[in-house]
């Protein structure tokens, strides 16, 4: 969490003014293209740690292995190619997931403000664009997270899937299409307060440091 939510929200305002996203009036796709840069630019940071985390979740026995641990066997199995399994599905995420937060809560603000009439830094306003965001950002992730798990927790001797394509095509042709949002209000209940506590931090604290809301 401190390489990946860092890069994707900090990243977020000088890629957009390099999209010219920063313009008055400008399109929702400028807004999520700069969204879905600055997402991918935090999966290529944190996939190696992701990669961890996964395999911890999935160890068996009482007592989980370190980070330590698990990293060196990671490596002498895999090498480094084994930090960034799943690399290509989790870089597709990153940029439908952030390019959809972003670029949902970036909009929804300007929605808010016009029929609202409640300025840009106004925490009613942050918290209904965040909400809008974070449930916009479940509907377009919920199948690449059921991707990237496929992938992560494939046994390493027995290669069921090529790559995220292959995945996606075997779990809709097999399991059907529904799968993908399988488990979505857990997701969703996951997202909604995680996502508006991230955005309304992440915008109180560049009103602290001088900085003009999103």
């Amino acid at each position: 969490e401190a390489s990946y939510p860092s890069l994707r929200l900090g990243l977020y305002e000088p890629v957009k003014v390099l999209f010219g996203a920063n313009d008055a009036g400008a399109p929702f796709y400028k807004k999520f293209l700069a969204g879905s840069a600055a997402g991918a630019i935090g999966s290529l940071a944190g996939n190696p740690f992701d990669v961890l985390k996964t395999k911890m979740m999935a160890s068996a026995g009482d007592k989980p292995p370190s980070m330590s641990v698990t990293a060196k066997e990671l490596m002498a199995k895999q090498g480094i190619a084994g930090f960034y399994r799943g690399i290509d599905s989790n870089i597709m995420r990153a940029m439908v997931l952030n390019g959809t937060k972003m670029g949902c809560y970036d909009q929804a603000k300007g929605y808010v403000v016009a029929f609202t009439g409640f300025e840009k830094k106004s925490l009613v306003t942050q918290f209904l664009s965040a909400v809008a965001a974070g449930f916009f950002m479940t509907c377009t992730v919920s199948p690449f997270d059921m991707v990237r798990t496929r992938l992560m927790n494939q046994p390493s001797d027995a290669k069921l899937y090529n790559n995220a394509f292959d995945c996606a095509l075997k779990i809709a042709t097999q399991e059907g299409p529904l799968t993908f949002w399988r488990g979505f209000m857990p997701i969703w209940s996951r997202f909604a307060p995680t996502t508006t506590l991230q955005l309304i931090i992440f915008e109180q604290l560049r009103t602290i440091m001088g900085m003009k809301s999103l």
